[in-house]
């Protein structure tokens, strides 16, 4: 075995070493999560903060033409090797397969770090899906939720169309909100954060129904920038939870939801209680039923136009560019994550986004055990 062969295996062997750990012992996990992680988010965070725009995802574009260009390689040296003409087969390839393998286990060495390792830490809140509430309690936290989001709505600046109007930059907002929530409840979050970005390909994130993604490999917290804008504050505080650690989407969720509150503009407290409506509302419908739910606090259609992912113009313009089918891509996005949570251990799949409900039924009934007393 050639010496960069071994090398390549020695390291290899040591991030399965340290996934296996992360698997078997959540308090270790715990302790790179509280005292080693927080590290890239001051380094690696801080230098792709100051690019404009996101690094992550051209470093995904970048990728891809490079596995392209190996494949086209491949083909290329494909008669050589059929030939029996190995030294030439060898000689056109050049040393793209070794990059190759070593650009691939950078990707595993950096996502351990900065991904599959959080799956595995303690939750905030591990009683919060065995705990059993009424459903009064359910209702009680809907209609609050709902009551909320019907006042707040009227209470923000909107333009001539009645669009919410954010004034500043909503991404230092995000931050210092994240800051504060730190500051008053989860320590983890306080100090710095990364600068979110905006997708570029916002177009294909939107036919995924994805609002932002966390990329590991960069430290980078990404919204789709073709979204209702009250979607943004909520999404860039999801997304640098993310970046601080919390990679379980309830708890971002919730993080989201918590650090929106914290802000002193009012269209981020909105957008917090709209991130959060579609969960509480549609699990209260489903446990009350249809009868019983109207009779409960009506969300009004300024709200629900609001709370929109896409505007009926924007979904127009996605379709128009669109170079793949929407739904195909739907379908795609949503296996992909929900096989991603299930293959780190999260049950749950994709479904794990809603268990924010049993951890607002928690907060609010004083029940958390993260809530100073």
């Amino acid at each position: 075995m050639k010496k960069e062969n071994k090398n390549r295996l020695i390291v290899l062997l040591a991030v399965i070493v340290f996934n296996v750990a992360a698997w078997l012992s959540r308090d270790f996990s715990d302790w790179y999560t509280d005292h080693i992680f927080p590290l890239w988010g001051k380094t690696l965070g801080r230098v792709t903060s100051l690019a404009p725009f996101s690094v992550g995802e051209w470093a995904i574009v970048a990728g891809l033409i490079w596995l392209a260009l190996l494949l086209l390689r491949f083909i290329i040296a494909l008669p050589a090797f059929f030939s029996g003409n190995r030294s030439r087969f060898t000689a056109l390839l050049g040393n793209m397969p070794g990059a190759t393998a070593d650009l691939l286990l950078s990707i595993a060495i950096v996502m351990s770090l900065n991904c599959f390792v959080l799956y595995h830490v303690s939750p905030l809140d591990p009683e919060a899906g065995t705990r059993v509430y009424s459903q009064a309690e359910l209702a009680a936290l809907r209609d609050m939720i709902v009551t909320e989001c019907n006042a707040r709505s009227i209470l923000v600046d909107r333009d001539a169309d009645g669009n919410v109007i954010v004034t500043g930059d909503m991404g230092e907002k995000a931050r210092a909100a994240v800051d504060a929530l730190g500051q008053r409840l989860l320590p983890r979050l306080a100090g710095y954060s990364v600068r979110p970005k905006t997708f570029f390909f916002s177009d294909f994130i939107s036919q995924q129904y994805m609002m932002g993604y966390y990329l590991p490999f960069t430290m980078e917290a990404n919204i789709n920038g073709r979204m209702e804008i009250m979607n943004k504050p909520f999404c860039m505080c999801h997304e640098l939870a993310h970046t601080h650690g919390y990679l379980y989407e309830d708890e971002a969720n919730l993080i989201g939801f918590l650090a929106c509150l914290s802000s002193d503009d009012p269209a981020f407290v909105y957008s917090g209680y709209l991130g959060i409506l579609s969960y509480v509302d549609n699990d209260f419908f489903d446990s009350a039923g249809e009868d019983e739910y109207w009779r409960h606090v009506e969300i009004t259609d300024l709200v629900r136009r609001d709370a929109r992912f896409l505007s009926d113009e924007s979904w127009e313009a996605v379709e128009e560019n669109a170079l793949l089918d929407t739904e195909m891509v739907h379908q795609a996005a949503d296996t992909f994550i929900d096989q991603n949570q299930k293959l780190n251990g999260i049950s749950a799949g994709r479904a794990v986004y809603s268990h924010v409900v049993a951890l607002l039924l928690s907060y609010y009934g004083g029940d958390a055990p993260y809530i100073k007393p």
